[in-house]
């Protein structure tokens, strides 16, 4: 049951997203329809409570009722993140029936090779609904031994770049730590419970942050330099929610407010010439330093 709960919220959250307002006939009615119920069975009141729970624990989605036209209907604070985190979820659902149709052409879909989480997932979605420790293995890429026996009170999970990872406190050195959870192995939900710790926010934590690199490191402006062409690319995908452009004759120009932090480096340098840092003087310097390191390599011919 439990590696199935993912797929039931999503669909929840789907169904009454498409209705916009439903009855509880007819989410019954599209519950006995759906892949999830046992011999077209109706949906428990029970379960619809727990999972209404769960969703607006893990998601901040609140299912609402309306005791006016007894209808439920989707509640969200209007933080960027509930919002961001609703569409994912409804693509997710989206890509799924896509991806279940493919198999009659499966010699001519092809998918990228990445990292799967889907193993740990459920249980670590469990361990932050339920406020358990987690118990695991973890497997860095830069140590030969893996790390055994690490506790961690998991406070949130954050994608990116198409990998899982779960932030939390680790037990034995009072840290926040990120995990990716490819790496996890011998995951174990422990039986005690933790209580939040109120000084901590989530939303906040990686604010200022690129991607999953978190540095006490001070907030700084950022000014990028663009091709018109690549200009396209940083709309359509902004590389932070602090993105702004000013766009000149031949060039635009992105200011963004981010800690500076080895995975956004890497991230510009992944774009060449194309992209030209302005400012601060620091991150200038170092992808200056980085790229005069990738030359020297190629000096050597």
């Amino acid at each position: 049951m439990a590696k199935d709960l993912f797929k039931r919220y999503i669909w929840l959250v789907d169904t009454i997203r498409r209705y916009g307002r439903i009855s509880r006939r007819e989410l019954d009615e599209c519950w006995r329809r759906s892949p999830f119920s046992e011999g077209g069975m109706t949906l428990a009141r029970r379960t619809f409570y727990n999972y209404r729970q769960a969703i607006a624990e893990l998601f901040n989605i609140e299912i609402d009722f309306d005791a006016r036209t007894y209808d439920y209907f989707i509640r969200t604070d209007g933080s960027a993140n509930s919002e961001g985190l609703t569409d994912w979820l409804l693509n997710s659902a989206a890509m799924s029936e896509v991806v279940g149709s493919a198999c009659a052409v499966a010699d001519r879909v092809f998918v990228e090779d990445v990292p799967s989480a889907r193993e740990h997932l459920s249980t670590v979605i469990e361990a932050l609904r339920e406020h358990h420790p987690l118990c695991f293995t973890y497997h860095p890429y830069y140590r030969s031994i893996p790390s055994r026996g690490v506790v961690v009170e998991p406070y949130f999970l954050k994608i990116f770049r198409q990998r899982w990872y779960v932030t939390g406190l680790h037990r034995e050195q009072k840290k926040i730590k990120t995990y990716a959870l490819d790496r996890m192995s011998d995951v174990l939900l422990l039986p005690d419970v933790f209580d939040d710790d109120p000084s901590f926010d989530p939303e906040s934590y990686f604010r200022d942050s690129f991607g999953i690199v978190f540095t006490n490191n001070e907030a700084k402006r950022i000014a990028l330099r663009t091709d018109p062409r690549q200009a396209k690319y940083f709309r359509a995908l902004p590389l932070h929610r602090s993105q702004e452009e000013v766009v000149h004759d031949s060039y635009s120009i992105f200011y963004y407010r981010m800690r500076i932090s080895p995975d956004f480096v890497e991230e510009l340098l992944s774009h060449g010439a194309r992209v030209e840092v302005l400012e601060p003087p620091e991150l200038r310097a170092m992808m200056r330093t980085e790229l005069s390191e990738a030359l020297a390599l190629y000096k050597k011919d």
